[in-house]
C-alpha cells in the first residue's frame, strides 16, 4: 500500500522553526491571552470592512489570507491516506460555516453579544454527557446570561443572534472535528491544509457578493490584517499554548474571550452594553470558566 501515514515525521521550515522559538520564550498563559486579544481585534478591524466588501467578502479575504500564510509556514504534504483527507475536509468545511455565521451575526449585533452567543457552543461541548449536579449549575448560569442578553436586548437584531447561536454550534463542531484532525496530522499540517479547504469553499461566494471591491489595495491590506489578527495569530498560539499547559487550564483562560470581546467592542468600536448585558456575558463567562475548572 502506498499510501503515506499521516503523522510520520516531517521536516519543519525555517520559518515554522523560527516561529516556535519565538513562542517558547513566552508563558503559556500569556500565549492564550495574547490570542484572545489578537482574535478580538481582528474581528473589530472585520467590521469596519462590512460596509466595503460584506460580510461574505470578509470571510473570504480573512480565509483566503490566512490559508495562504499557513501553507507557506507549514508546506503540508499532500500525501495523506483517505480517512485523514476526510477529517481534514470535514474540519475546513466547518471553519468556513463558523466564519461565516459569526461574521453574519457580527454585522448585525456587537461584538460583545456575538461572542457570548458564539461561546455556548463550547460550554455545551463542555457540559456534553456529564451528570453532575455542578454542571447543571454552570448550565443553568450560561442559560440565565442568554435570558439577560434577550431581555435586554432592546433593538438588537434577531438573525443576528441566531446566526450567532449558528456560529457557536459550528464551533462546538469544530472542537470536536479539530480533536480528530490533532490526532491524524502533525504540527500545523492540518490546520494549514484545513484552512486551505475552507478558504476554498468561501473564496467564490465572496467573489459572487462583492466582485471586483476585494482587489482594491487597501481592501487587499486590510484583509491580511484579519487575517493574521484572528486567524494565523492565535490559532498558532493556542497550538503552543496547549502543548505545555492542560486543555482544562487552557479552557479556563479561554473563558474570558466574552468578557474581552466585550470591552474591545467598547474601545474600539464605540459598542456600549447595557448593564444587563455585561452582567450577561459574566455569567457566561463564570459557567464556562467552572465548566472548564470541572472537566477532566
Amino acid at each position: 500500500m502506498a499510501t503515506t501515514n499521516a503523522k510520520s515525521p516531517e521536516r519543519s521550515t525555517p520559518l515554522a522553526e523560527l516561529t516556535g522559538r519565538a513562542f517558547g520564550a513566552i508563558p503559556p498563559t500569556a500565549l492564550v491571552l495574547l490570542g484572545i486579544v489578537s482574535v478580538q481585534l481582528g474581528s473589530a478591524l472585520a467590521k469596519h470592512l462590512f460596509s466595503e466588501v460584506g460580510s461574505f467578502g470578509t470571510v473570504a479575504l480573512r480565509l483566503f489570507f490566512a490559508a495562504a500564510v499557513l501553507l507557506l509556514t507549514w508546506r503540508p504534504s499532500l500525501r495523506m491516506n483517505r480517512r485523514t483527507w476526510t477529517v481534514i475536509l470535514a474540519y475546513g468545511v466547518t471553519l468556513g460555516l463558523m466564519n461565516l455565521c459569526f461574521y453574519l451575526s457580527l454585522s448585525r449585533i456587537p461584538l460583545g453579544i456575538a461572542v457570548t452567543v458564539e461561546f455556548l457552543g463550547p460550554l455545551g461541548v463542555a457540559l456534553l454527557g456529564s451528570r453532575r449536579w455542578l454542571d447543571a449549575f454552570w448550565a443553568l448560569l450560561a442559560a440565565g446570561g442568554v435570558i439577560l442578553l434577550m431581555e435586554g436586548r432592546g433593538d438588537l437584531n434577531l438573525t443576528g443572534l441566531l446566526f450567532a447561536l449558528a456560529a457557536g454550534a459550528c464551533w462546538g463542531l469544530y472542537i470536536l472535528v479539530g480533536a480528530a484532525l490533532g490526532r491524524h496530522t502533525t504540527e500545523g499540517n492540518g490546520l494549514a491544509l484545513g484552512m486551505a479547504v475552507a478558504a476554498l469553499m468561501t473564496v467564490p461566494v465572496g467573489l459572487s457578493d462583492s466582485g471586483t471591491a476585494l482587489f482594491h489595495p487597501w481592501i487587499l491590506l486590510a484583509g491580511l490584517g484579519v487575517a493574521l489578527l484572528s486567524s494565523v495569530i492565535p490559532y498558532s498560539l493556542d497550538l503552543e499554548a496547549l502543548r505545555r499547559i492542560p486543555p482544562r487550564v487552557f479552557g479556563i483562560l479561554m473563558s474570558l474571550e466574552p468578557a474581552m470581546a466585550a470591552l474591545i467592542g467598547l474601545v474600539v468600536l464605540g459598542e456600549s452594553l447595557r448593564w444587563s448585558q455585561w452582567v450577561a456575558v459574566i455569567c457566561v463567562v463564570a459557567a464556562s470558566a467552572g465548566a472548564s475548572r470541572a472537566s477532566p
